[in-house]
């Protein structure tokens, strides 16, 4: 069940992160502006509206030690912001692309980030401090379509997507500048920039659909991808093994790794859930939310609302869900380690799940 439920703004709330002592959130309502909000008396109170953006806002992130916020957006730029002197100071990244760039996250040592984009590339941007701004290595190469999500493996060096392509990857993005040099890992040895570590599709016969969430296990050594075929995946890269659930659910968004064998995930079903991975073996554990369907307010039966209808096709009942969230789930966040989770959707409401 929920245990705090927040309506935050009257429409969709396209992506959103956290500071890392959970007072200060940040969010985007599906257009070109950034809201931070701090929290004063168990309410979200805006603070600030950051502008900088010309187009929708598609991904952030906030480094919890550096505490930088890095946005990146349709307009094919990407920020990273710095709070001095009370006020959020905008630094320009050359992402050198020419598509909307669609997610963005900071590596684990925060010297780095990754933004994925239209442009069927990833770039992985780090400092200069010769010419004092961002830039970034791009990694091209076999990826066919639009980069969707990211995640890093917390060796800093490894960066899983998922694609409009029905693919799953992992690179490597080692980048000598500013990266020791990586030890081995199951996933493989040779870490040059850009080298592609494992491609993966949706497993069955006639299985396919974007890849919108991937999440690697604290350890590493797990990958899970949730698809628009309605596909749960985890591939045991240690063992060699991967395991898929069929659901029958609507297709899942996003997904979260919150422990070695929990996974989090949430999307057009208006409700998270959790699967367990245990023995090689992905199986559906419970929802964190009660799908119960729609509820009809208006008290009348279907029958009744047809022949009540009149010429202009109206009818004076409204349809809710039983569920907290109103409407599709688009992304999911930790809030504490180990102890709860944050959902934000469609229907503007931000929610916090305790595990």
């Amino acid at each position: 069940m929920s245990s705090e439920i927040h309506d935050l703004i009257e429409g969709p709330i396209t992506c959103h992160c956290w500071n890392s002592d959970r007072t200060k959130l940040a969010l985007s309502p599906n257009n070109n502006l950034v809201h931070i909000y701090s929290k004063s008396g168990g309410r979200w109170q805006l603070e600030t509206v950051l502008k900088e953006h010309d187009q929708r806002v598609m991904g952030m992130d906030w480094a919890p030690k550096s505490n930088r916020l890095v946005t990146c957006g349709a307009d094919r730029n990407g920020y990273v912001w710095t709070k001095e002197g009370g006020e959020w100071k905008p630094v320009l990244v050359v992402l050198r692309i020419q598509r909307a760039a669609t997610c963005v996250k900071w590596s684990p040592l925060e010297n780095k980030f990754a933004v994925g984009s239209g442009a069927r590339s990833i770039s992985i941007c780090h400092f200069e401090v010769e010419h004092n701004w961002w830039v970034s290595k791009h990694i091209k190469k076999p990826i066919r379509s639009t980069v969707l999500s990211l995640d890093w493996h917390p060796n800093n060096c490894l960066i899983a997507c998922g694609c409009a392509d029905f693919k799953t990857r992992v690179f490597s993005a080692y980048v000598k500048d500013c990266d020791e040099k990586p030890e081995s890992t199951c996933w493989g040895k040779k870490m040059t920039m850009g080298n592609l570590m494992a491609e993966f599709s949706s497993p069955g016969v006639g299985s396919g659909g974007w890849v919108h969430g991937v999440s690697f296990s604290p350890s590493g050594n797990k990958l899970a991808w949730v698809s628009h075929d309605s596909l749960v995946c985890v591939i045991n890269q240690e063992t060699g093994k991967s395991s898929f659930e069929k659901t029958k659910e609507l297709p899942y968004l996003d997904c979260r790794f919150v422990s070695e064998t929990n996974l989090i995930v949430a999307g057009h079903g208006c409700f998270p859930a959790m699967y367990k991975h245990d023995n090689d073996n992905v199986s559906f554990s419970n929802k964190l939310d009660q799908q119960g369907g729609k509820k009809d307010t208006g008290g009348l039966k279907a029958m009744d609302k047809f022949k009540r209808l009149d010429k202009q096709a109206s009818a004076a009942t409204e349809t809710t869900l039983s569920t907290t969230h109103q409407n599709g789930i688009t992304q999911i966040s930790v809030f504490k380690e180990g102890g709860s989770i944050a959902t934000t959707g469609v229907d503007g409401k931000l929610v916090i799940w305790k595990v």
